[in-house]
């Protein structure tokens, strides 16, 4: 049984199919979920435009949705005591029967991933990951009942030379997903998308819908965006194409494109939900621009595109607490992709060859993974300590917060005699407002262009 909530993951899960990373079983079982904020409203897995293409892999499609309705799939899992009459009743409504269950899911820490394995106690699970928080800790402590199931996690090769956290604490083998099944299937939806109407070479804005998540508010992310396009013809580009979240408010592009009126370049905002790997094939941008989004590393990884981020320094600050799950994504994009401020580094930038990029993040990313989840993996607490210890300067301070390195003894706490600091009230106060005049000057020189 496979449970896909993207078509990203589900084209992740195809590939995988299409390479035999899967052993052969009786039957396939696809089960959608709609995790939007209000699925009633949002198009489902099976309503994107190329599902079809990829639903051949499959004996039988199910709805997670309807199974649970009216509860939303981030939100309801089963009591305790409610397991075995939710497995009989789960076995019934899918025709199941007595068959051995393996579980295939994405996100294993949160619902529904968790809820299903949960549901079936006794079914051995792999998890796929289809984006970079692979790389990152575990967000929660999971429970041992559920992650000594766990007998691999699948994953893109997104970033050559970096191996997923994600999972080690249960000595779960990392297994990457082939790149050339992945393009593949991808350049399949590509070759069956509809016409799109945009210029091909032009540069290309990825939209997150990040005010969704309380990481921006949505004035910020409107701005952000308008920084981007202004990013973006500083480099000399005159036309731009923008691909909004799925779910982001149609009123934003409307800034967009008064900015690019006042700018003189011609603006496309795509209005159909498409994947940005088959904006990659199909118009084959001269420059792809985004905050973290997933799709600037299969830009530069998979496509050999030119990608730059905007914003990234920003979410590493305002990231709340340390341990959020989007600091490993935030922190790979930083790290790997060039300034869009900078845009000679932009010009000159090319991706890394080879296993460069996986080598040059792994000291990063084991001590930002052991701050952020020390008690989960405190074996890393000997790699964090040397490249702190070595690395700490101003541009990898923006990874760490001091608060977070003092309160784990490590490189870059606070002095002992200063330790009282943190804690102290008029201490904070000071810091609260030194912070929010921070926070007023960067919106200010941010609507100054």
């Amino acid at each position: 049984m496979f449970l896909a909530s993207t078509l990203y993951g589900a084209a992740t899960l195809a590939a995988a199919l299409d390479a035999g990373r899967f052993a052969p079983a009786g039957r396939r079982l696809l089960l959608v979920s709609n995790n939007a904020a209000i699925p009633e409203t949002t198009p489902s897995l099976q309503d994107a435009p190329g599902f079809e293409l990829l639903r051949d892999r499959f004996d039988g499609l199910l709805s997670w949705n309807e199974t649970i309705r009216p509860f939303h799939p981030g939100g309801w899992s089963p009591r305790a005591d409610d397991v075995p009459l939710w497995e009989r009743h789960l076995r019934l409504l899918w025709d199941l029967g007595d068959d051995d269950i393996e579980l295939i899911v994405e996100s294993i820490q949160v619902n529904p991933a968790l809820a299903l394995a949960q549901l079936f106690p006794g079914a051995p699970v792999e998890v796929y990951a289809d984006g970079l928080m692979s790389y990152g800790p575990t967000r929660n402590k999971l429970d041992p009942l559920i992650g000594t199931r766990v007998r691999r996690l699948l994953h893109l090769d997104l970033v050559p030379g970096l191996r997923p956290l994600l999972l080690t604490e249960f000595g779960v083998p990392a297994e990457i997903v082939p790149t050339e099944a992945f393009t593949e299937v991808l350049a399949h939806l590509a070759a069956s998308a509809a016409e799109i109407t945009a210029p091909k070479g032009a540069a290309l804005l990825l939209g997150q819908y990040l005010s969704a998540l309380d990481i921006l508010t949505p004035v910020e992310e409107e701005e952000l965006h308008v920084r981007m396009l202004r990013g973006a013809v500083e480099l000399g580009h005159r036309a731009v194409v923008f691909k909004p979240h799925p779910t982001a408010p149609a009123r934003w592009s409307r800034m967009l494109e008064e900015e690019a009126g006042r700018l003189g370049v011609e603006l496309v905002v795509l209005d159909t939900p498409v994947l940005a790997e088959v904006l990659y094939q199909r118009l084959r941008p001269a420059l792809v621009v985004g905050c973290f989004s997933t799709a600037l590393l299969t830009a530069s990884a998979l496509y050999g595109l030119p990608a730059a981020r905007l914003g990234t320094e920003l979410l590493l600050e305002r990231l709340t607490p340390y341990q959020n799950s989007n600091r490993v994504p935030v922190t790979i994009a930083d790290a790997l992709l060039p300034d869009l401020n900078r845009p000679e580094t932009v010009r000159g930038w090319t991706p890394p060859a080879g296993t460069a990029a996986g080598e040059q993040l792994t000291g990063l990313l084991s001590a930002v993974g052991f701050a952020m989840q020390a008690q989960i993996y405190p074996e890393l607490r000997p790699a964090a300590e040397r490249y702190l210890a070595a690395n700490l300067n101003p541009h990898t301070w923006r990874y760490f917060k001091r608060r977070r390195l003092t309160s784990l003894a490590l490189p870059g706490a606070l002095p002992s005699q200063l330790a009282f600091l943190p804690r102290n009230p008029t201490v904070r106060k000071v810091a609260r407002r030194a912070r929010a005049m921070q926070r007023r000057l960067v919106k200010r020189t941010a609507a100054l262009g």
